[in-house]
């Protein structure tokens, strides 16, 4: 008996795929186990085994090409099966509205690599005339400008070839002799020439990836939806600085400040519990576990890997677990374990020279840390400006669940134990 395959759904957020590669082709027997194709969901690219034997029968996705989830995208069966058959009795199943649906959502946008057009070339086709730096002149040789336009340059001694007609056509009119002036005229004309512009237009088009319009539409719905607010702190890292030189040196594996911003946050959550939520329309869900999702910057765009139960890790555990996250994320080998379950996020931009700036909320997360770069400033300690290292965060909260006053507890707190990072683990 033939089995029709269908988009799987590899993700909660997951709403179409894109057939990376077959690896199989039609003709080619299939058994149950063997990697059928690579599947590009929104935030990974994962193998897809086959859970039949048999013969390829049919492949409707081609490679490079997207389908929502559950459409077709292959047939399994026995050599002699009647195809044709098959696809007409699945598409008599299900409803023409929906099926036209599909057919939309496997157009992928028409990828342009590269266009280019000169710029005579567009004037031309909507057949319009050039501008130039000079006056225009009718087919007798005389400039186009008025009669009052032409006394009063006659009057101030202008030469109207140097003046730019704004009038139709380029005419020159009195408004152009008014406002003219030596410095107004192009190099080019004082030397008699007319400027020429061969210039190209270009540009490149790329289809947009699934990973891209899953930020998009996560994104938008989230700042479109949830009413932020934003809280910046300073904070005071020269403790902090000292104590991870110290941790380093007997440390197996190099701890970062993410690493301490990370776990500062854990048991910051820990006391603020509130800050540890989401919204769900009809009730508030505090969170007694805390996972903290950490945004790692990939070529498409950003994931989100979950370090679970952030506040019972040490700093290396987490230093450790960051970096197999980064790896995976970078070669598209996160699985949807790695990204599911975050109560709050952690988006640091300090490694890139940003001193301060604003996150948009990751949902289901009432709240998102924004993490700057740490800088020599000149502070005050004990009433005299000395040197010192700051460091500024900015919370985005969900105004919906998180109040200010929350918002700035759990702020304070956490600067607390970032300036004395013995607290973090006590």
């Amino acid at each position: 008996m033939a089995e029709v395959i269908r988009m799987p759904k590899l993700s909660d957020t997951m709403t179409e795929g894109v057939v990376a590669n077959w690896n199989k082709k039609v003709g080619d027997t299939v058994k149950r186990g063997e990697i059928l194709a690579e599947i590009e969901t929104d935030k990974a690219t994962m193998e897809f085994e086959s859970f039949f034997n048999g013969t390829l029968l049919y492949i409707g996705i081609e490679k490079g090409k997207g389908a929502p989830v559950d459409a077709i995208i292959a047939i399994i069966g026995e050599k002699n099966d009647d195809v044709k058959a098959i696809l007409a009795a699945e598409a008599a199943k299900a409803p023409k509205k929906e099926e036209a649906k599909k057919e939309e959502a496997k157009a992928e946008p028409k990828v342009e690599v590269v266009a280019e057009k000169k710029t005579e070339a567009v004037v031309a086709k909507q057949n319009i005339q050039p501008v130039t730096v000079q006056v225009e002149e009718n087919g007798d040789g005389r400039l186009k400008a008025s009669p009052l336009a032409k006394k009063m340059a006659e009057e101030k001694g202008i030469d109207l070839h140097s003046v730019q007609g704004s009038g139709g056509h380029g005419r020159v009119i009195k408004r152009d002799i008014e406002m003219w002036h030596p410095s107004r005229i192009p190099p080019v004309m004082q030397y008699g020439g007319t400027a020429v512009v061969n210039g190209k237009e270009s540009f490149t088009e790329v289809a947009v990836s699934q990973m891209r319009k899953t930020i998009a539409k996560r994104l938008s719905e989230s700042k479109f939806s949830a009413p932020h607010f934003y809280l910046t702190m300073e904070i005071d890292m020269e403790n902090a600085v000292s104590a991870r030189e110290a941790m380093n040196l007997m440390s197996p594996t190099k701890i970062s400040f993410n690493d301490m911003v990370i776990r500062g946050c854990a048991s910051a959550l820990r006391r603020h519990p509130k800050v540890n939520s989401s919204w769900l329309g009809d009730k508030i869900r505090y969170n007694e576990h805390i996972h903290i999702g950490v945004a790692v910057a990939v070529e498409e765009g950003l994931l989100v890997p979950v370090v679970k139960f952030a506040d019972q890790k040490s700093f290396a555990q987490i230093g450790a677990e960051v970096k197999v996250f980064a790896q995976k994320a970078k070669e598209k080998k996160l699985q949807p374990s790695d990204w599911e379950g975050n109560t709050f996020t952690i988006s640091n931009l300090g490694m890139f020279g940003i001193e301060e700036f604003t996150a948009i909320i990751n949902p289901p997360d009432a709240c998102i840390l924004a993490v700057g770069g740490i800088k020599e400033t000149p502070v005050v300690k004990n009433g005299a400006v000395v040197p010192g290292k700051t460091m500024k965060v900015t919370l985005s909260c969900d105004h919906r669940v998180v109040d200010g006053a929350t918002g700035a507890a759990f702020l304070q707190t956490l600067k607390m134990m970032l300036e004395n990072p013995v607290t973090i683990l006590m």
